[in-house]
């Protein structure tokens, strides 16, 4: 394994702030990772004693990604990923399952958080014949991204656009949503938008744990009702299911009958 592009060692190490709880740290926690620190693990067990289910949202969600990275690559023929609020680095991230399938596929991944950038040569490990990158960069800057991103990526052919569970940090619906149709309207046709996010209006205990959640210090994240999540997907092809609880799309067939969660999430192609 070689690293063909990366991002440039920062000149010090990032300052991580260990005194709040973090999200990405708290997810990776409920994940069963060990990138998180007391505060988080305090954070995310409170937040289990009310909701007991953010663990299986979490997996759900991970898997989720999984799965539509694989149609993406096995069945649309992508070989270009772009994804925006990678998160720390787990098992099976975005390039680790392109490249499994397709080695020469390129992925940028993209954060703000500087754990994520302490841990970023755990995102360049790439095959020889593809490659990967990290971009330090916030979800609200979508032209630096482009921009960064077409050193790696080729816009000029159909790229996959990732948003797992970033866009609930953009309080304004339609910031979010401009942030979407600005990185969309760079791709070209052929080009595939992946979301997923928390959903409002399905499970009043999860809302109850987010709420609890948002009042504590932590970076807030706002739940979204299903409708809002599918307006994301304004202007694009929708594949079947649609926009789902994440551990309804396309389940592994021989996996138990999926539960309703209240987490959706929807694949689609831009025409």
């Amino acid at each position: 394994m070689t690293d063909p592009l990366t991002t440039p060692e920062p000149a010090q190490q990032p300052e991580i702030d260990t005194s709040v709880p973090h999200s990405a740290r708290i997810w990776n926690y409920w994940l069963g990772g060990t990138d998180n620190y007391p505060v988080d693990q305090a954070a995310g067990d409170a937040y289990t004693a009310v909701f007991p289910g953010i663990v299986t949202i979490a997996r759900g969600s991970r898997a989720f990604l999984r799965r539509t990275i694989t149609h993406l690559v096995s069945e649309a023929g992508i070989r270009q990923f772009l994804d925006v609020g990678t998160g720390l680095p787990t098992a099976q991230n975005t390039h680790e399952v392109a490249q499994r399938i397709a080695p020469d596929a390129r992925i940028v991944h993209v954060d703000n958080d500087p754990m994520v950038l302490a841990h970023a040569r755990a995102l360049l490990t790439s095959t020889r014949e593809g490659a990967t990158a990290y971009i330090q960069a916030d979800a609200t800057d979508p032209d630096l991204i482009l921009t960064a991103a077409a050193e790696t990526l080729d816009l000029g052919r159909p790229v996959a656009l990732i948003l797992s569970n970033i866009l609930g940090h953009i309080a304004d619906h339609d910031q979010a949503r401009s942030i979407v149709t600005r990185l969309m309207d760079a791709l070209p046709s052929g080009s595939h938008l992946c979301v997923n996010d928390g959903s409002l209006g399905v499970d009043p205990v999860f809302e109850q744990a987010q709420n609890a959640y948002n009042s504590s210090g932590a970076v807030p994240y706002i739940l979204r009702t299903v409708d809002e999540i599918t307006r994301f997907f304004d202007g694009l092809e929708l594949l079947e299911p649609g926009v789902v609880p994440v551990t309804q799309w396309r389940p592994e067939p021989a996996s138990p009958t999926p539960e309703t969660v209240a987490e959706h999430g929807g694949l689609a192609r831009k025409p």
